[in-house]
This record gives C-alpha cells, structure tokens and sequence, in this order.
C-alpha cells in the first residue's frame, strides 16, 4: 500500500478563486501530466493536472486501504474553497477484479489509484474556479497563495469560453483520427461457444446470469485527439458521467462516458442506479418507440434487469434505514435504449462512500450472479484483462462523501491506439449472434469517436 503520506508529515493545504471561464481545450491542454476530468448530469465538471497526492493499492483489501489513505490526507487540511463544487476531491478508480490489471493495455495502471491534482479547474453553475492544492514540503500556506496567483495569470491568458460553455472551445477542432486496422480479442466462433458454455451453466443451475465482455484494438490513422474526442463525448452524452485518468507517465488515459451511476452518497442519502436490458435506436421516432416499447416487454431482458435491481437492493439494506425504487424505464442514449430503475436510500448511520462501493462492486449489469461463480467463469471465459473496465470510477472528499460510476463505454488510448472494451448479460434464454450484436452497439460512443471524418 502506497500512501499519500503518513500522519507526521505536513498538512495539506487548498486555496481557491473564482476565474474567468477558459475553453475546455485550452484548459485541458495547459494542465500538466497525470490529467483527470470527471463530469456527471449532476456534478460540476473538474478538469485536474499534476499530482499533489497519489494513493494506490492493491489486493483484496484496495478499497479499505484507499479509504484509511484519503481519511488520512484530509483529516487536518487547511482547505479555503470558496464554493463547494471546488473543494478538494481525490479522482481515480479501482480494478475489476485482483489481479486485472497485469497484461496490456493496463501496465500502468495499479489496481486502485486516486490523485489530488496539483492544479484544478472546476466549471460550476456559480462560475470557474481555479484551485492549488499542496501535500508535504511545499505545503506551505504561502507557497500555495503565491503559486495560485500564478496559476491565475497563466489560465488569464487562455482562450475564453465561446458562448457561454466550458465544452465549446474557440476555434475549429482537430478531426477524428481515423481507424487504420483494428483486432477483436474474440472470435466470432470462439464468442459462440463461450455464450452457449455460460448458458449451460445457467441451465445447470451454476450461474444464474455472467456478463461477458470482448475487447477490440484499433491502431490509428493519427493521433489520438484527446480533448477533442473529450468535448464530443460531453456534446453527444451529457446525460452520462464522463470520465478521463492518466496514469503516472500520462501517455495513456482511461476514459469514457458512461450511462451507469454505481453510487452516489451526500450524508445519509444514496442514490444508484439498475441498468440492464438493451436495444438500439429506431431510425424514425416511431421506430424508436417502437423498440423502447419491444424492450419493456421482452422477457429475457426484463428479467436480466431484475436481476440487477433485486442485487442492488439487498446488497444496499444492510446500510440502511429505508431503500425504495422507482418505476422502470427506458433510457435512451444515443445508439442503445436501456431498462433503468433509480434507487434511493437513507443510510442508518454516517458511512464512507467506499464502504458502498466495495458492497456494491461488482453489480450483476457486469459481474453476474452467484459474483464469485461469475468472476469466476469471467476469468476462465475472456481472453484478456479488464483493468478498471466495469469498475468503480469516481471522486471522494473530505467528509467520506463521493460519486461513483461503474466504467463502460470506456477505452484505453495512446498516441496511435485504442483498446475499446463492451460487454453484454448472459441469461438462460441468451442468444449468442443477438448478444454479439449488442457487444457491437455498446462499442460505438467510442467508436465513433474515433472514425475518421472531415470535419465537425
């Protein structure tokens, strides 16, 4: 366990001002290495760069040494935020399982980091704010007021904010980069059998339902555009959390826009989410409703999505007080329509956030049911390591509080390769040429990112 650092060593020490709003590339690109970006329908967008602290772990224990670690770090700051949205966070992730992150694309990922960027820009609905946060030796109050006045200066003179929004950069953006050859990790034949072995577990009664998943690389026919492929992700899925974490060296990034919120805690309340249960787009409105209304009704993938609700419950009501769930419904993004029911809970006494992500992770939308029957066919089924695929992403604060999505729709990016990573529910009754086609509908928010085109 690596710590951020141990209890006799300095405090840390956060100020805060509200700035001028500058265009999202600018400010991306004016960051230093490692970055971080975290945004969410109900969350201000944070755009991070350097590392003030960075805690990893790894094993069976990660969750709980990240907990002890970020307990640690806050426990006597000196923190001048100015608005709430800018207090200092923690950003990072942890691995979907022990163990998954040994092959590539994951070698420079640990099983479980979070960073407190060094310098950090959050666009609230009160404004921006830019933020300096300091651990250790260079923690001194003065030190840190004297390098935000810095700070201040340099993002001055950036790009402003065009038309009001921190996504709308000025000036034309850089085209997608293009596909030149791309490899699935999975045949077509090597995925028929491993659905139909999944489904004669589930008829065995082993396996009540798997999630299996496929990886597929795509060289590029340029460089990747990383802030570019950023704004349209925010532009064309606003309603998902957004996602975006540099490793130490920051030559790759982990990022997507996912649908799936894992958990939610502000004080006592809870919020998550039961999201299985798939179609695609209609190419007219009614075409659309049509589907919608075709996945309401359908029994396969009605009964994968109670099966996540259900687990999501019970693993919630050992934590709380009262968890209620609301009415299912469709949710449409825009290539997939999925089953969504929200779920709410108040919590019986003050908890950590990553108490629930541990109790949470992983849910039955990627896991599956029995979990360690589940993981265990996981491990045996797919030929590559998932990383922080499907696994808990997100940010916490100083009173325990934080926000976790559960990462798909996600790929690892270089300067010429993507590794794209979609997986689908195996129920009884799963079919192995309709759930190919959905691994392919899931692959395209980033796919189609990085095809090439003229221009936006």
């Amino acid at each position: 366990m690596e710590q951020a650092r141990s209890r006799s060593s300095s405090p840390l020490v956060s100020r805060t001002t509200e700035v001028v709003e500058p265009a999202f590339v600018a400010a991306f690109e004016a960051l230093p290495t490692p970055r971080t970006t975290w945004s969410a329908p109900d969350d201000a967008l944070v755009i991070g760069g350097g590392e003030a602290a960075t805690l990893t772990a790894s094993g069976g224990d990660r969750f709980a040494a990240i907990r002890e670690s970020a307990t640690e770090l806050f426990e006597s700051g000196d923190v001048h935020a100015g608005t709430e949205a800018a207090r200092p966070r923690v950003f990072g992730g942890f691995a979907f399982h022990e163990g998954a992150c040994d092959g590539e694309p994951w070698a420079p990922f640990p099983e479980a980091r979070f960073v407190l960027p060094r310098v950090q820009l959050t666009y609230a609905d009160n404004g921006a704010w830019l933020t300096v946060n300091a651990v250790g030796p260079d923690a001194g109050v003065d030190a840190v007021e004297d390098r935000l006045a810095r700070e201040v200066d340099r993002f001055a003179a950036l790009d402003a904010v065009d038309a009001g929004s921190p996504t709308a950069a000025v000036g034309s953006r850089p085209p997608r980069p293009g596909i030149r050859e791309s490899r699935r990790t999975t045949s077509r034949d090597a995925w028929r059998e491993s659905v139909g072995a999944a489904v004669d577990r589930i008829a065995d009664g082993d396996l009540q339902k798997v999630v299996l998943a496929q990886a597929l690389e795509a060289d590029l026919a340029a460089d990747f555009p990383r802030a570019a492929t950023l704004e349209r992700l925010a532009e064309k899925y606003p309603d998902c959390h957004r996602y975006w974490f540099e490793p130490a060296a920051g030559e790759s990034a982990f990022f997507g826009a996912t649908p799936e919120r894992l958990v939610s805690l502000r004080g006592r309340t809870v919020e998550t989410d039961a999201l299985a249960g798939t179609t695609g787009r209609g190419e007219t409105p009614s075409e659309d409703e049509w589907l919608a209304r075709e996945l309401l009704d359908d029994e396969k993938n009605v009964h994968e999505h109670e099966l996540v609700a259900e687990t999501v419950r019970d693993q919630l009501e050992p934590f709380a007080a009262s968890v209620s769930a609301g009415e299912r419904r469709v949710r449409r993004l825009a290539t997939v329509q999925h089953l969504h029911t929200p779920i709410t809970a108040e919590l019986d006494a003050d908890r950590h956030v990553l108490e629930l992500v541990e109790a949470l992770h992983p849910t039955p939308a990627v896991g599956g049911l029995p979990p360690d029957r589940a993981l265990a066919t996981i491990r045996e089924t797919e030929p590559f390591d998932r990383g922080w695929y499907a696994a808990p992403v997100g940010w916490i604060d100083a009173a325990g509080n934080g926000a976790f999505a559960v990462a798909i729709r996600s790929a690892v990016g270089t300067r010429r390769r993507a590794t794209l990573f979609a997986g689908v529910g195996v129920v009884s009754d799963s079919d192995p040429d309709r759930e190919w086609d959905e691994v392919q509908l899931k692959y395209r928010p980033i796919l189609d990112e990085l095809e090439g085109d003229a221009a936006d």
